[in-house]
């Protein structure tokens, strides 16, 4: 299954990134836009601060609570060791995971419930069969890391506060690990993303949902784990070890072992295609740029053809099913970053003005680097940020309600997409804070006159991050908004106009390009994307009474084609 998938999933894969290659050579050689951004970047890269201490592990067979000492590294892996010592001495680990996937569960009922809707049919059994303690009996301070494919993991805390230190320094590992192609630049990352989103497509499965979290080896295992599943559990479960949740926690353990194997197939996969990649990257980089011309201007013409032609059922589509939610979704979308982003920004301004109070009380030079360091480490500290990430959490039930109708059940992926968004501004903000403090403090200023200048310098970055906060909330906002609306319209149109996609009159010229990078299906996506985003930032105008200027920092794959007539959009009527 491993070798099939892969078989029919690099193709795929080859063409986005012919496709990704030449939409960013297109836009290097383009007309380019001044920097937007005032805030300096960070140079640290995305992490979770390494947690560590004693808790009770379920594990064996038949499974009882054991103590285990646990360490979270700062890549988002989970270990754990029989006692502390054997972690301090660098023995060898008990047991370790990726957090890639996992929810986190505090509530023991919602956990049996869970429990019992992996084996249904069987889901009373456990009140009439022999009494299972380890799965029913109270536990006080729980932490259940529950995956689709893999092994549970059931540890509980000693004290409530350990409870919810795990449970924030967890959450965070989980989606460091989940969104590590989501916050990648690279056109390779960017041409993945895609390719799995077409390569599921062409099975008839349109609509975005969290799947793609994770790196490339782990949502292939995932897109393959999502049909091997049904036909797993219908042979194995027939033949259970145990019974009620007993059954259900053994099939967990299959599942495991069945997730392994396959996720070990695709990195095999994936390792062995790596050469073959580096080399068509470079290659591309080398073919595509003496021809762009005329590639860029073959697709204008076939763009204006597919356009003209889909111009009746698009705006059919548009009017009639996307129309009716966009307004209330965008609203949704914008109110909920916008609250994380605010949280943000009061978190900045104490951790800057506690600076000056401290700069003021002349304290002594250690204490003075403690804070120094403790503001730098704000965007790292789980406890600091939970506020700005509960935000982006509280709308959750409603923009799943909201996108579900147009297939769209990615909302894990949203949420932790604004998390970023939110963890990356602050550390923006708290690196460009330290940089021009360092600029403007000098060793002839007293500390009542430091902490004036740095006052000062506070104030700078508040604009700086009001400017950018507010660029980054419309470009997630639009970005969101076409990964709901996009696979929906597509899905929509496909029977109505297949046949704008075939254009003989042009094959022969797309063939004799020979490059993957160009293909008419690719144009007509590009042609139903470009309409839906002229659609979008009309909408977004209403919502956030701005002008018609760009996008600042577009995403590459929703980036215009810097050609002549290569990236015109159809002008209908607003409101048709």
């Amino acid at each position: 299954e491993v070798d099939v998938l892969l078989r029919n999933f690099l193709p795929c894969y080859r063409r986005q990134l012919a496709a990704s290659v030449l939409r960013q050579i297109s836009r290097e050689l383009g007309p380019q836009e001044p920097a937007r951004c005032q805030l300096f970047r960070s140079k640290k890269l995305p992490r979770v601060r390494e947690h560590r201490g004693a808790l009770m592990h379920l594990q064996g067979h038949p499974p009882r609570w054991q103590p285990v000492f646990c360490v979270l590294r700062g890549d988002g892996r989970l270990e754990w060791f029989r006692h502390k010592e054997e972690h301090e001495s660098g023995r060898r680990v008990l047991g370790s995971t990726a957090l890639t996937g996992y929810t986190l569960l505090t509530s023991q009922p919602e956990y049996l419930r869970l429990l019992d809707a992996l084996c249904p049919d069987s889901s009373g059994d456990h009140v009439q069969e022999e009494t299972e303690p380890l799965l029913e009996a109270p536990v006080s301070f729980p932490l259940f890391l529950q995956h689709p494919f893999r092994r549970h993991l059931c540890f509980s805390a000693a004290t409530r506060e350990a409870q919810r230190a795990w449970r924030l320094a967890l959450q965070g590992g989980i989606r460091l690990r989940g969104t590590v192609l989501q916050r990648s630049q690279a056109p390779a990352a960017r041409a993945f993303l895609e390719a799995v989103r077409l390569y599921r497509q062409h099975r008839g499965h349109f609509g975005e949902d969290d799947v793609t979290l994770g790196s490339d080896a782990e949502v292939l295992a995932a897109v393959l784990m999502r049909g091997l599943l049904p036909a797993t559990r219908a042979q194995s479960l027939p033949d259970p070890r145990g019974a009620g949740r007993a059954r259900a926690w053994a099939w967990t353990e299959l599942a495991d072992a069945v997730y392994a194997a396959v996720l070990a197939g695709a990195s095999a996969g994936l390792r062995a295609f790596q050469p073959e990649k580096d080399e068509l990257l470079a290659s591309l980089d080398r073919s595509l740029r003496p021809d762009l011309d005329q590639m860029l201007q073959l697709r204008a013409r076939v763009a204006g053809r597919l356009r003209a032609d889909v111009q009746g059922p698009l705006k059919a589509c548009l009017r009639r099913k996307v129309d009716t939610r966009l307004s209330q979704v965008t609203q949704t979308l914008l109110s909920t970053v916008e609250a994380a982003l605010d949280a943000v920004r009061t978190l900045l301004a104490q951790g800057m003005d506690r600076l000056s109070r401290h700069l003021r009380g002349n304290p002594s030079g250690a204490r003075l680097r403690r804070e120094v360091y403790a503001f730098g480490e704000m965007p790292w500290d789980p406890e600091l940020m939970r506020k700005c990430y509960r935000e982006a959490e509280r709308s959750l039930g409603t923009l799943g309600q909201l996108a579900a109708p147009f297939g769209f059940l990615g909302t894990q992926s949203l949420v932790f997409g604004v998390q970023d968004l939110a963890q990356q501004l602050m550390a923006n903000a708290v690196a460009t804070f330290l940089q021009l403090a360092d600029q403007c403090l000098t060793t002839s200023l007293d500390c009542q006159q430091a902490a004036e200048q740095l006052g000062r310098v506070g104030g700078r970055v508040l604009k700086k991050f009001q400017s950018d906060g507010e660029a980054e909330q419309r470009r997630c906002v639009r970005g969101w908004l076409l990964s709901i609306f996009l696979p929906f319209m597509l899905s929509q149109l496909q029977r109505s106009c297949r046949t704008f996609q075939k254009l003989p009159e042009f094959e022969g010229d797309v063939l004799a390009m020979g490059s993957q990078a160009l293909t008419i299906e690719g144009i007509y996506e590009d042609v139903i994307r470009e309409v839906l985003l002229q659609r979008i930032d009309q909408e977004l105008k209403r919502g956030l009474g701005t002008s018609d200027s760009p996008c600042a920092q577009v995403d590459v794959s929703e980036a215009p084609w810097h050609q002549e007539g290569a990236g015109k959009t159809a002008k209908f009527p607003q409101g048709s």
